[in-house]
């Protein structure tokens, strides 16, 4: 997993090193990770007022505003911290946007020391992501 991410990020960082439009990077990420890891939604969330609005994502049709505090993402945004879920009807407040998900991870994507949005994937599988998916998905949530 560990060689993956490593390969991943490198490719993310010459490809977002080129480009400077941030929706076009958040595409061409949420393609990337979600292709080379097969997971069940792969996506952005991006801070509109006191809600996340749906930026660009691979997978199945999905909520398109999250308020904040609230569900995982919500959540992740007001604590400005990454949060990993095993098992998602564990997670209090847990917003359903497919009942298929079983296991989210979801990471804030900061500018200026402020929450702009948040990366968002979900699983089909429990338990899919640990501390390493963390690590490498702040790493590359901070190339945005």
């Amino acid at each position: 997993m560990e060689e993956k991410y490593k390969l991943v990020y490198r490719q993310l960082e010459a490809m977002v090193s080129m480009e400077q439009d941030p929706i076009a990077n958040m595409a061409n990420v949420a393609a990337l990770l979600h292709e080379t890891f097969g997971w069940w939604w792969t996506g952005f969330y991006r801070v509109d007022g006191e809600s996340l609005v749906l930026g660009p994502f691979q997978g199945p049709v999905a909520c398109t505003r999250l308020p904040y505090g609230r569900g995982v993402c919500g959540t992740a945004w007001e604590r400005r911290e990454t949060i990993v879920v095993p098992d998602v009807e564990q997670f209090p407040g847990h917003i359903a946007c497919s009942s298929l998900s079983r296991s989210e991870i979801v990471v804030p994507i900061f500018k200026d020391d402020d929450v702009v949005g948040v990366l968002d994937i979900d699983s089909k599988d429990l338990s899919a992501f640990d501390q390493t998916d963390a690590f490498w998905l702040e790493k590359i949530v901070s190339l945005l």
